[in-house]
């Protein structure tokens, strides 16, 4: 069984690229199993997936790096006894150090499993802004890494594409960099499929975190820049983080859904810069219609949102979920303005809909809740 670990900041194309490399290894003959965590008690990336008919486990409530390290053991553990996938997909949130979770699943020590190279997506369109806010957080993901892919180049001038492909290399001289668009099937996404399924490893000195619980300061080696390590990531990433689930009383055409959609999405964009002018992050929306699913996402200030409409089965109360996680806002601010836009676009539109309102979660270290995933064929 072989370990793939794709990481990334939020919005950096993570379920995308994991998607099309499980479709892709699936049509190989591979039994793909893909692991998701999110942020918070509502998950969205594990539906979406799940739309496209991959296998998934979803595991939701923090950092998988810190509270969620044993369930992440659990999960493996009955995979590999229950469904014996040749390939595992672990896509971690985007505000976790991914090579903590590489650590971790090391650690594990698990029989007749290789664990690839430790893959971090960064998102080419927003490289300056990841820089301007989150500098020492996406430093941290970009330097631990072995394979740093620079996904949706073709959202960037061709012109800035090798300087940032020479800054990235310059932060980690030590990782294999590549280009990409996990929307294009070209010879670099080619490349990169290539490399994460390497036997042998990408470079031959691999970054180990410390992972005990006090806060550090370490100075690294390329850059000379102090670094903070955490095993708190969400408290590292500056990033407030809400997520929640409205549950539908009547079914709606896919045209109502879009516009609900794009109405709520355009809304919460504006508040959220009266308050974060210059926010990196990702808000995330998917809205099931009569006859599919509508999924909408902005990763920053400056980027429109973007729509993709899933064929699905739908159930009989239509769901609508929303996950944000944006920079520079107070927490609460964040809740109320998803609350009150939800509910305003909503109620315009004559939509009857209950809240299902999230549980709270304490993100504690040390004692992590096991899940029973016995019946997860």
């Amino acid at each position: 069984m072989k370990i793939l670990v794709v990481g990334g900041f939020l919005g950096s194309g993570k379920t995308s690229t994991i998607i099309r490399l499980g479709t892709e290894f699936s049509k190989a003959g591979q039994k793909v199993a893909i692991v998701v965590n999110e942020i918070g008690e509502i998950g969205l990336d594990g539906d979406v997936i799940s739309k496209y008919g991959l296998d998934m486990t979803e595991l939701t409530g923090g950092c998988i790096c810190c509270s969620l390290k044993v369930n992440m053991k659990v999960t493996l553990y009955h995979l590999e006894k229950d469904y014996h996938p040749d390939i595992v997909l672990i896509e971690p949130t985007g505000i976790a150090f991914p090579q903590l979770i590489k650590n971790e699943v090391s650690l594990m020590e698990l029989k007749n499993t290789t664990i690839q190279p430790l893959v971090t997506l960064i998102d080419g369109s927003r490289f300056k802004q990841l820089m301007k806010e989150v500098k020492n957080f996406a430093m941290r993901q970009i330097i631990d890494a072995e394979i740093l892919g620079i996904n949706k180049i073709d959202l960037v001038e061709e012109i800035r594409i090798p300087i940032i492909e020479a800054s990235v290399q310059q932060l980690n001289p030590k990782a294999k960099v590549v280009l990409l668009s996990a929307s294009h099937e070209d010879e670099h996404w080619h490349n990169f499929v290539r490399l994460t399924m390497r036997e042998e490893p990408v470079y031959q000195e691999t970054r180990q975190l410390k992972t005990t619980s006090s806060d550090t300061q370490e100075i690294d080696e390329t850059t000379g820049m102090q670094i903070e390590e955490t095993l708190d990531s969400i408290e590292a990433s500056g990033i407030s983080s809400y997520a929640t689930e409205y549950m539908l009383n009547d079914r709606i055409n896919t045209d109502l859904a879009q516009n609900v959609a794009k109405d709520i999405m355009d809304a919460i964009k504006s508040k959220v810069i009266a308050i974060s002018p210059e926010f990196v992050g990702h808000i995330k929306l998917f809205i099931e219609s009569d006859s599919n699913t509508v999924k909408t996402n902005l990763t920053a200030y400056d980027q429109n949102v973007t729509m993709e409409v899933i064929d699905t089965v739908t159930g009989d109360m239509p769901r609508l979920k929303i996950l944000s996680a944006v920079s520079s806002i107070d927490h609460e601010k964040l809740v109320h303005i998803v609350n009150d836009t939800v509910s305003e676009e909503l109620s315009k539109k004559k939509i009857i809909f209950k809240h299902i309102k999230p549980h709270n979660h304490d993100h504690v270290h040390g004692h992590p809740t096991p899940i029973d995933l016995s019946n997860n064929n």
